[in-house]
């Protein structure tokens, strides 16, 4: 991992930190999801400028093409208008709402019983 990737990782867990606390939403339990996405939202940001889903190929060449192509920037509409609130996780799984990470942390719990 180069030195430029390390630095922008950084800023990315950053920015992901704030939108959970901005937006009231939780990490996924799993940290190897948050991890993954994380470097993908790195990736983005580092070769297209911005921290395009990376659960989606980016669309365009040009700012403007990117832009007409509707590309999803973390955190993306629709996670936030469909996703979160009916699944209460978003596409990526990066974002969740308390009630879907208790789930999944409760279901944890019972498999390692």
């Amino acid at each position: 991992m180069d030195e430029q990737f390390k630095k922008e990782l950084e800023k990315t867990n950053k920015f992901v930190d704030k939108v959970y606390d901005k937006m009231n939403l939780f990490p996924n339990p799993d940290p190897e999801i948050n991890e993954t996405i994380a470097m993908g939202l790195t990736n983005n940001k580092v070769k297209h400028g911005m921290r395009y889903c990376p659960c989606f190929i980016v669309q365009g060449e040009t700012k403007e093409e990117k832009r007409k192509a509707d590309n999803r920037v973390c955190p993306c509409k629709p996670a936030l208008e469909k996703e979160i609130p009916e699944d209460g996780v978003c596409h990526c799984g990066i974002f969740c709402n308390k009630e879907y990470a208790n789930k999944v942390e409760n279901g944890k719990k019972d498999n390692e019983k």
